[in-house]
This record gives C-alpha cells, structure tokens and sequence, in this order.
C-alpha cells in the first residue's frame, strides 16, 4: 500500500499535540502533500498547541492514548480522508511522556509507551505497510563521557537497566530493540531519529525544562532556576531543526540506519540563563537547586551522518531560537501564565 500513489498520502503523528509533535504537525502540513492524523492524550501536552491547526482541511486530531490499540477506521472523523481505502503511509512515532518535575508520576505511562506504544503504532505499520520514522533520544547511549567524546550512531552505549530512570532510558532502547524486530521479521521500512536536548516555543512550562521556565521568570523578575551546578553543560538544537529533520529522514529513499539529530555544541546552561536575562531586560538573579533525575547532563552528537546522508544542519542559531523562544512567550504569556498554577 505505501508505494501506490495518492492525491495526498496519510500522516500518523503520535504524540502529535507535544511540543516536538505539534512543530512536526504544522512542517508537514505546510510541506501541502499531506493529510495530517494527530494522536495525542494530553499526558505531558496541551490542546493549545495544536489549536491554530484544528481548522485546517488537512488535519485531524483524535485524543487517544497511543499505548491502547488504535484503529483509525473507527474513527468516523478520518472517513474524509478515506482511511479505510487508503491506509496510512507515514507514521512518525513520538508519543512519550517527558515531565522533569513529574517524571515519577509518568514511570507507568512512560513504561508502557515505549513497550505497548511502541508495538501498537507498529502493528499499524504492519497493516498499512506504512514507512515508519521512530523518535528515540541520546539517552540510548548512557551518560556523558568522561573524555567528552561525541557519540557517534555506530555507539551501543550503555544503561542501568535497574535504576529509576530505567523505564525510559532502557525503554527508549527497547523500542529501537522493537524497530529492528519488526523490520526483521516483518519487512518494515523503519527509521530512527536520534534526537538530542531540544528547546523552542510551546515546551512545556513550569516541568523542569529550565529554558522556557528561564524566560518566564526573566520575565516576571522571579530567579531563574538551575536545577545543578555551574558546570551544567547541554547541546540545544531548535524544534523546527528537529522536525526538519525528521521530514528529511522519512523522505530518504531507503533507510540508512540510526541517525542523530541535534547540535554539537557544548553550552553551559548557566550562560543560556545570563542571555535569556539580558535579552529580556530582567532584574532576575540566578539560583541552583538540587538535580533533578530525569533532567541530567547528556553527551553531544556527532552529526557527519545527518549532514552527509540528510543534507540537514541545524539552521536556527541558540540567541535566533532564544529570541524566537521570548517572542512567542511574550505574546502568549497570559495563556502559559495561567498554566502556573496548574502546573506548580
């Protein structure tokens, strides 16, 4: 079914109301030659962010919680896509729970969604033969190096498989473990996006994701956070490089292996807080808190694959992200504002 050819192919998103997801969602509708299928539960997401796109002809969004079968020809909504005819030939799997701050409330969730998750959206790849493009994440290689060097795809890396972070850091593996099963035994075409620290406006605020929370405090003159030391180091690629990104690797003609996407710059984050303070003319001080276990010091792409295979660097520079970042806080800072209560 994925090589018969359609007016406009059909585009599963899981997790497609996130803060990656949502960015995804609007890149591909904008591309113009698809129709859109959100999925999406509200777990660690927020209607908000797809809202500017309910109305668009091509998009559909359907509230499901991806780690139950889904099967999209019961949904009389998609009927307009002729889904029962069609099928799906995309499917971009990104549904995950990632809350910092209620990272031990979402262990059950995050658990099932790269296991039950995992093998329900590729069940669907099976029915539909549809092309698969998997959002795994730099904590399949472990910790940090010691000797800082850059992790490069051919790495197999190396997590405790008992610890607390497990169920996602060990679960993010075995869903690539998942991938590579049923591309094995079933023929799948499926791709792996290695996505690295990733930043940019409608993250979620006031969960332990220090830069959107950095521009809010900035902001309202309250002291910006760092949940660490002075030397906490982080890579910062932009969401729309992200998406971007994983558009490109969906579109190669044939699957090239595991891929990174992210920077390759090292940047402390206490100097991302100094920036965000100038950059908004605030009076904010800056304060260290205790670590918080999901929020950890990760290690930096090596990203020769992405640009030789992909074509793709990152575009957007961190002051253009940051500025794009305190732009859109602004102008929609009564909205997230309301959210502060919600979420502390």
């Amino acid at each position: 079914m994925a090589d018969t050819v359609f007016e406009k192919k059909i585009v599963l998103v899981t997790g497609g109301a996130g803060f990656i997801g949502s960015h995804l969602c609007e890149a591909l509708l904008a591309r113009g030659d698809a129709h859109v299928v959100c999925l999406d539960n509200f777990s660690t997401s927020q209607e908000a962010n797809i809202d500017h796109l309910l109305r668009h002809p091509d998009f559909e969004f359907i509230r499901h919680d991806v780690n139950a079968p889904f099967d999209p020809e019961a949904f009389p909504e998609l009927a307009r896509f002729k889904v029962k005819f069609q099928g799906i030939q995309e499917i971009y799997h990104l549904a995950c729970p990632t809350s910092p701050k209620r990272f031990e409330q979402h262990r059950m969730q995050t658990l099932y969604a790269n296991s039950l998750g995992m093998k329900n959206a590729l069940d669907l790849a099976v029915r539909y033969k549809s092309r698969v493009v998997h959002a795994s994440t730099s904590v399949v290689y472990g910790p940090r190096p010691a000797d800082g060097h850059l992790f490069k795809e051919e790495e197999q890396g190396s997590t405790d498989t008992l610890g607390p972070r497990a169920c996602y850091d060990e679960g993010k593996r075995f869903a690539e473990t998942c991938c590579a099963t049923y591309t094995q035994v079933h023929g799948l075409d499926i791709r792996i996006a290695r996505i690295f620290r990733t930043y940019g406006p409608r993250m979620p605020l006031f969960e332990g994701h220090m830069i959107p929370d950095f521009i809010t405090n900035a902001l309202d003159g309250v002291d910006l956070e760092i949940f660490g030391d002075a030397s906490f180091k982080t890579s910062l690629v932009y969401v729309t490089d992200v998406a971007d990104g994983m558009m490109k690797l969906m579109a190669l003609p044939q699957d090239i292996g595991p891929v990174n996407i992210g920077s390759d710059l090292d940047v402390p984050i206490v100097d991302v807080a100094n920036r965000i303070i100038e950059m908004t003319g605030s009076t904010s001080k800056i304060i260290f808190k205790e670590s918080l276990l999901f929020l950890s010091q990760l290690g930096l792409p090596e990203i020769v694959k992405a640009k030789e295979k992909l074509g793709w660097i990152p575009l957007i520079t961190l002051d253009e992200g940051l500025k794009k970042t305190i732009d859109y806080t602004i102008a929609n800072k009564t909205l997230l504002t309301g959210f502060r209560s919600f979420g502390e």
